[in-house]
């Protein structure tokens, strides 16, 4: 066979064949290539979008980045619709509706919603489908006032014409056990104005939100706010053990029958003091029962 193949007259014979050979072989691999080519400049591409992509939902000025996956999603609307017994459509539109909210006034805030994604959300979807008792709501604990606008637009979208009071020291910065948190990764002063300008991308509620000024435990504050009772209390002040019993104790003698309390960080291993606080309270006599949690938030029900 070699020496056929070095013979002149067959080298002869053998050429149609053999470029017709090389002709079938050459058009996939100048297909290939001509699909690399496609993919690389594709990828170029991608990449160029996935940074602007980031810009808006990386963790860059905000308590960490708004990327959820599927899988966690999906996790957030089981916990929404078994702690609110809506259907699973319904949950689902709640947390895909509350994510858009979240993208899109964190976008124009002066400041930041705290906590991560699953857990704003999941908070900001499940009240609503509670059907809380009537339309007053109360936040202890606002930092910038973002969560109440962003729940003041969910309620709204419920059917709900809900009226906010607000109890915050706004001392300039996120006070916790221990003092000041120092420098927030906004930037952003905690002050009334701030909370003030946020409450108005919440609507008319926002911009008619009562804001009091004080820690929730000072008798002048309670006083204050005590003139009415709270479909919807929020609490989300002080972390410790103490301050999470000191905050329902007060919640209990202001909350309507059937009133919704939502109990931030609980089960969160950063504020141990929340569920700690929490759990001890709830093991006695009380009018509130758990009914649940969604991430990192307890919901209870006033009897």
């Amino acid at each position: 066979m070699s020496s056929l193949l070095r013979n002149p007259v067959a080298k002869r014979l053998l050429r149609p064949a053999a470029a017709l050979v090389d002709q079938r072989v050459q058009r996939p691999v100048n297909r290939l290539r001509k699909e690399l080519d496609s993919l690389r400049r594709e990828v170029h591409e991608l990449r160029g979008n996935e940074y602007a992509v980031s810009l808006l939902f990386d963790r860059t000025g905000r308590s960490g980045p708004r990327l959820p996956t599927p899988a966690q999603i999906d996790r957030l609307v089981a916990e929404v619709a078994q702690v609110s017994g809506a259907d699973q459509a319904a949950a689902r539109r709640n947390v895909t509706i509350a994510f858009r909210n979240v993208i899109a006034l964190e976008a124009l805030a002066v400041g930041r919603l705290a906590g991560s994604t699953q857990n704003v959300c999941g908070k900001l979807a499940t009240v609503p489908l509670l059907s809380p008792p009537n339309a007053q709501v109360l936040e202890i604990g606002t930092l910038y006032g973002l969560f109440s606008a962003t729940l003041l637009r969910m309620l709204h979208r419920a059917g709900i014409e809900p009226e906010l009071t607000i109890v915050d020291p706004l001392a300039g910065s996120q006070l916790q056990p221990g003092g000041l948190e120092g420098l927030d990764p906004t930037g952003t002063p905690v002050r009334v104005d701030v909370v003030r300008a946020n409450l108005a991308l919440g609507g008319k509620a926002g911009e008619r939100a009562r804001v009091e000024v004080g820690f929730s435990g000072d008798p002048e504050v309670r006083s204050a706010v005590s003139d009415r009772q709270y479909g919807v209390i929020v609490v989300d002040g002080d972390h410790s053990a103490r301050g999470v019993t000191e905050d329902l104790e007060w919640a209990e003698e202001i909350a309507a029958p059937g009133a919704v309390v939502v109990l931030d960080d609980y089960g969160d291993r950063k504020w141990a003091g929340v569920q700690q606080g929490a759990d001890a309270y709830l093991a006695g006599a009380t009018r509130f029962e758990l009914i649940g949690r969604v991430s990192t938030s307890a919901f209870l029900r006033a009897r």
